[in-house]
């Protein structure tokens, strides 16, 4: 028995060991496309996927991988929106064009999505935190260079596209929507908001991170807002701190801690407020919501919520029209585009919701939808009894993921990328509740039972491992990298 439970554990060092290593590829995928290997941009479009196969193959010795409901739920519906795949364009593509184009569909709908379940059975509390220590770290070079892009012109090297296909979007006033590493600004969007949830539980746990990696990070994440250039990062980024109106109205306690966290905030202020660079970012900043509030005829507001709730409206005038079968997975994507036609581009429509009807047809692409509503209400309610607890990181972190899961558009690798490792994120922090039960005002004096958790099909060693015993984490996340 013990040379089992050895084993197992092996396997989770080498699967924790392969998550970071999806991590660094999830930040560094844009730049290999642009700037060091442009002329294999669309290979390295599935640079990820070797690690995910191989945590897969890892997981199911180390019986931590997911054998759930949802994971069952998602591979019937996979499989029979492959199948149906085949069907359909059976009559009209060869064979191997239909395996890429269907392939590259059920990899960007079903593939990754189990590995959020495998995080939260392999990622101690340290590991959670380690990963926002780096997160938190790599905001200042990529701030950094994010202002280099601002500064540089349109076709500047730094502002360069995968593989040196078209433009870099623009935002206002001649500068670009800043990418850092990432292909596009989404990819910046995702990570500033994932730096933002971090950055929220640091500032309200005095003692997780060092104070000087807390100030050059939030000067950092300010001026890379300020600099990016977009409506979506500043939207992905309030969206996380508007979660901390639920965590108030849920734990009294917290509001006492803010005291602290607005005179750092109010101090950092102080400082990027000087800097003539967060001028003008804001200044364009302005000037492209203003622009585009005039383009809608309506308020920034009312604009930003008619551009939300429109892709919705978009996407059940297609359902009715859609075939049963629909038009086959992977049609909708920029890559199935590019396999059919040679060029990427939308071949049914741009909105993620309109995209998997016409995919995959009324039936089965409602089913896929529901699955991610439903794993995102579940999330949220787990996020819920989190908070009660005390326990606030699986809430600021899901509400950095939350968003993309409902409608993010998945055939895009940097939003499905960043929407399933924040969830699994998500997730695994909230492994410190079946430690020792907290010790924070109002919280219950018990353990939290691994079985109340959203992760089943454990093996009886990995549920003596998360549920007692290992004694809580205290360490600087500098330290023990």
């Amino acid at each position: 028995m013990n040379s089992i439970d050895s084993s197992e554990e092996k396997a989770k060092r080498h699967i924790r060991r392969l998550i970071w290593l999806y991590f660094w590829l999830l930040l560094i995928e844009g730049a290999l496309r642009k700037w060091v290997l442009p002329d294999y941009s669309n290979p390295l479009l599935l640079v990820r996927d070797p690690v995910v196969i191989a945590i897969y193959l890892l997981a199911i010795p180390a019986r931590v991988f997911p054998k759930n409901g949802w994971t069952i739920a998602l591979v019937v519906i996979g499989f029979l929106s492959l199948f149906a795949t085949f069907l359909q364009l059976w009559p009209y593509l060869s064979p191997t064009l239909i395996a890429l184009v269907g392939g590259y569909g059920f990899r960007s709908n079903f593939f990754h999505l189990p590995l959020i379940f495998v995080m939260a059975s392999v990622l101690r509390p340290k590991d959670v935190k380690r990963f926002g220590w780096w997160t938190l770290l790599i905001l200042v070079p990529m701030s950094m260079l994010m202002v280099a892009q601002f500064g540089a012109a349109p076709d500047a090297f730094l502002n360069r596209t995968p593989g040196g296909e078209g433009e870099m979007m623009m935002s206002a006033l001649g500068k670009v929507r800043t990418a850092g590493t990432f292909s596009f600004v989404v990819g910046v969007a995702a990570y500033l908001s994932l730096a933002t949830g971090y950055l929220v539980w640091a500032l309200l746990k005095p003692g997780l991170y060092k104070s000087w990696l807390l100030t050059v990070a939030g000067v950092a994440l300010v001026v890379g807002i300020a600099v990016s250039g977009s409506r979506l990062t500043v939207g992905a980024c309030a969206v996380v701190v508007a979660s901390l109106v639920l965590v108030i109205i849920l734990r009294r306690d917290v509001v006492n801690r803010f005291g602290r966290a607005l005179i750092i905030i109010l101090i950092l202020g102080l400082v990027v407020s000087r800097l003539p660079v967060f001028h003008e970012g804001v200044n364009v900043l302005s000037t492209r919501f203003t622009e585009a509030a005039a383009g809608s005829e309506q308020s920034v507001a009312r604009g930003l919520i008619a551009r939300v709730f429109a892709s919705f409206e978009d996407a059940f005038f297609v359902l009715g029209k859609a075939p049963f079968l629909g038009y086959g997975l992977g049609i909708g994507t920029n890559a199935g585009a590019k396999f059919l036609t040679g060029h990427s581009g939308f071949l049914l429509t741009e909105g993620e919701w309109a995209r998997i009807f016409l995919e995959s047809g009324p039936v089965l692409g409602l089913a896929y939808v529901a699955w991610r509503l439903a794993l995102v209400g579940r999330m949220g309610w787990l996020c819920v009894k989190s908070v009660r607890l005390g326990n606030l990181l699986p809430l600021l972190l899901f509400s950095s993921s939350f968003l993309p899961m409902i409608s993010g558009q998945f055939g895009q690798p940097t939003i499905l990328g960043f929407t399933v490792f924040t969830t699994g994120l998500a997730l695994a922090a909230r492994n410190e509740e079946t430690l020792l039960a907290p010790s924070v005002a109002g919280a219950p004096s018990t353990r939290v039972r691994p079985a109340e958790r959203i992760v089943r099909g454990r093996s009886v060693y990995a549920d003596r491992l998360h549920g007692q015993g290992a004694p809580h984490d205290q360490s600087n996340g500098s330290a023990d990298r």
